[in-house]
């Protein structure tokens, strides 16, 4: 364990609140959401009771998968707003007391970046993966991961054909990213989140995958043949770096790993801090199910004395109200993850209890990921925060459905008993939980477990369970013991 890092560390427990930058705040009025809008929003996420807020990319890209295609890695896109932008809003948040966890994303590149530009040229291909004849892989967006240029070689990329994918053997592409690492540690962020943590490395030889696995790939399910062992020399130089600056720096990882053991790797004590629990996310509404998930995550992750995180929705997969089947549970889900021990991520716009659109018109969608299957699309997600009863956008990039006028925040805001007071609520008493989970005994399909003096009950049959709690009611999703809800208790 690094020897700055005590058990008590800030990100071992914290609630991170995830910004989708372009759908988040207007602050310019041109109808897509920036680091202005950010900015002014500060004193509201500070009220909302977070610890950091992570923002999705907001460097120069041609937006051919929405900023995941970086065409610049030192600079903002004019879009979004200005490098002085970044790093006021950078400095504000840390007045407010929130710390600021940006997007780093080293699979690929965008096709724009000059170095793929130079690669096209035929001059210094060996920072990309080009070869004479592609294998059978599939991108995960659908189609080809191979894309041919004018000289006849093939290109990898294992999603947009606009997102070409890095040669991480080559050492100019690691000292690059160490350098693009130190530029923004020295503008004052306070970690990172790495896009596609387990994917930089590729198998060698680039094996065919074969045709048995082509579908769970696509799917973006996790595919052990993807997860290589060589990412972690990675992750370690990069975790020196974060260790060299002051304040406790993370690395969080989106790895899409096939066991939780597995997972478990890329957080180990000279690794990164943080690893997103994707297990937990698509875990179902049903208690055993839960319960089972829970206890293996946080089994693997302290057996590497490393936090398990928790997290229920964000920008790639459908909201949890609606994966779930209605309001009163992502409220309930909500009072559960919130309880758990370990670091916590809230995707904007889920303190509102927003549900996926589903019939936004076809000619709006605009995800790549969509035009290739249909039936994946993640821009049902991605629509705009809605701050007043109208939205509170002029002409938003995606609109703003009518029936949200009731969950803005404008119309939640100090109503008692809204899922906004009810996350204010639970993020503010969740800073006092403390200890390991105990799981108590409970009728078939609730949960309930206690850590110290602090009880949580969770009601998942869809019927009202007495769990005959004595102590003090803290927080409830609704009446205590009614279908699909959850209650915190003290109990002396």
């Amino acid at each position: 364990m690094n020897t700055g890092e005590t058990m008590t560390a800030w990100w071992r427990n914290a609630a991170i609140y995830q910004v989708y930058v372009r759908s988040f705040a207007d602050g310019n009025g041109d109808g897509i959401g920036d680091l202005i809008g950010v900015r002014d929003r500060l004193p509201y996420l500070a009220g909302l009771g977070v610890d950091a807020i992570w923002l999705t990319p907001f460097y120069p890209s041609p937006m051919a998968d929405f900023g995941y295609d970086v065409a610049d890695h030192r600079d903002v896109d004019p879009l979004f707003g200005t490098l002085a932008d970044a790093k006021a809003l950078i400095d504000e948040a840390h007045e407010h007391g929130l710390r600021i966890i940006v997007d780093i994303v080293p699979n690929h590149t965008s096709s724009a970046h000059p170095w793929f530009q130079q690669a096209l040229r035929g001059e210094r291909r060996d920072r990309y993966i080009f070869r004479d004849r592609p294998n059978d892989w599939e991108s995960i967006f659908g189609g080809p991961a191979w894309t041919q240029v004018e000289d006849g070689q093939w290109y990898l990329h294992l999603f947009d054909p606009a997102q070409p994918d890095l040669n991480w053997d080559s050492e100019e592409v690691r000292g690059e990213f160490l350098s693009i690492l130190r530029f923004w540690l020295d503008l004052g962020v306070d970690g990172f989140r790495v896009d596609v943590a387990h994917g930089m490395v590729k198998p060698a030889g680039l094996p065919h995958i074969g045709r048995g696995n082509q579908a769970r790939m696509v799917g973006r399910e996790p595919v052990p043949f993807f997860d290589n062992d060589g990412v972690h020399e990675i992750h370690r130089a990069w975790r020196r770096v974060l260790d060299s600056y002051p304040g406790e720096r993370i690395g969080v990882a989106e790895a899409w790993a096939p066991t939780p053991e597995r997972l478990a790797r890329y957080v180990r004590p000279d690794e990164l801090h943080q690893a997103f629990n994707f297990h937990y996310l698509f875990a179902p509404w049903d208690a055993a199910e839960l319960r089972t998930v829970i206890d293996s995550s946080l089994a693997t992750a302290g057996s590497v004395g490393a936090p398990t995180t928790w997290v229920l929705s964000n920008h790639d997969v459908k909201r949890h109200v609606t994966r779930y089947g209605s309001l009163a549970r992502a409220r309930a889900a909500a009072l559960l993850t919130l309880a758990l021990p370990g670091s916590v991520y809230v995707y904007n716009g889920e303190e509102l209890g927003l549900p996926e659109v589903l019939d936004l018109p076809e000619e709006l969608c605009q995800d790549p990921q969509r035009l290739r299957d249909p039936d994946s699309g993640r821009d049902g997600c991605r629509v705009p925060m809605p701050w007043t009863r109208d939205g509170g956008w002029t002409d938003p990039w995606l609109p703003i459905p009518d029936s949200w006028a009731e969950l803005s925040v404008q119309a939640q805001q100090g109503v008692p008993g809204s899922t906004l007071e009810l996350y204010r609520a639970a993020l503010r008493l969740r800073r006092a939980l403390d200890g390991d989970l105990t799981w108590r005994d409970s009728p078939e399909g609730t949960l309930v477990f206690s850590r110290g003096p602090f009880v949580c009950t969770v009601n998942l049959t869809g019927e009202p369970v007495d769990f005959g709690v004595a102590g003090e009611l803290l927080i409830a999703s609704d009446v205590p013991g009614a279908a699909d809800s959850a209650a915190w208790w003290k109990v002396k």
